[in-house]
């Protein structure tokens, strides 16, 4: 089981040290978007786009990074007791908060797969179930037949309009691999627990 939960905490961590590293750029694209919805605003003119493409891009980078900042330990924490307590008094508290992130976190995945169904034209009460469908669709029969069991795709209310079900699929993947990132903290605090040392991983 010891080998298991460490094989799990290194595979986790090199992915989403992997994909936060690359998130880490997308700062760049932010900064350029926005410089270009002022220039164009200054000398062109305006576009509709900038806006609500930064705020998409703004979103990628917290919910993508995320799991890469918790792995760095550079989260937000209310440090008022924290900093004094031994590491083995806090492996205890991060291994009882964490629970509650979790769940947190778990109920956040539902709702953003719900949205996300919603933003592909399923208003049913069982989202899994019709990714379940369109996936086993896809395989089994191709694009053509997935592309018929989605409905009217959802847009923002905007003047530009666009689709919104790729930021909420991005959405449902950062959730989850936040999920991913803080099982594998959860696993490293038992395993400092178990063994007594600050730093076993």
């Amino acid at each position: 089981m010891d080998n298991a939960m460490q094989a799990y905490i290194r595979a986790i961590d090199r992915m989403n040290r992997f994909i936060g590293r690359i998130t880490m750029y997308l700062v760049f694209v932010l900064m350029g978007v926005l410089l270009w919805s002022s220039i164009s605003k200054t000398v062109f003119t305006p576009v509709q786009w900038t806006l609500e493409t930064a705020q998409f891009v703004m979103v990628a980078y917290f919910v993508l990074g995320g799991p890469y900042s918790i792995q760095l330990g550079s989260n937000v924490r209310m440090d008022l007791f924290y900093g004094d307590w031994s590491p083995r008094t806090k492996a205890w508290a991060d291994a009882v908060t964490i629970c509650f992130l979790l769940f947190y976190l778990g109920v956040l995945f539902i709702g953003a797969v719900s949205s996300t169904a919603y933003s592909l034209g399923y208003f049913g009460m069982e989202p899994f179930a019709f990714f379940g469908d369109l996936f086993v669709t896809l395989v089994t029969q191709g694009p053509a037949a997935a592309e018929d069991k989605i409905g009217f795709l959802e847009r923002s209310p905007t003047a530009w309009r666009p689709q919104l079900w790729p930021i909420k699929v991005l959405l449902c993947v950062g959730v989850f691999l936040m999920i991913l990132q803080c099982v594998a903290e959860f696993f490293r605090d038992l395993e400092r627990l178990r063994k007594g040392a600050p730093d076993v991983i």
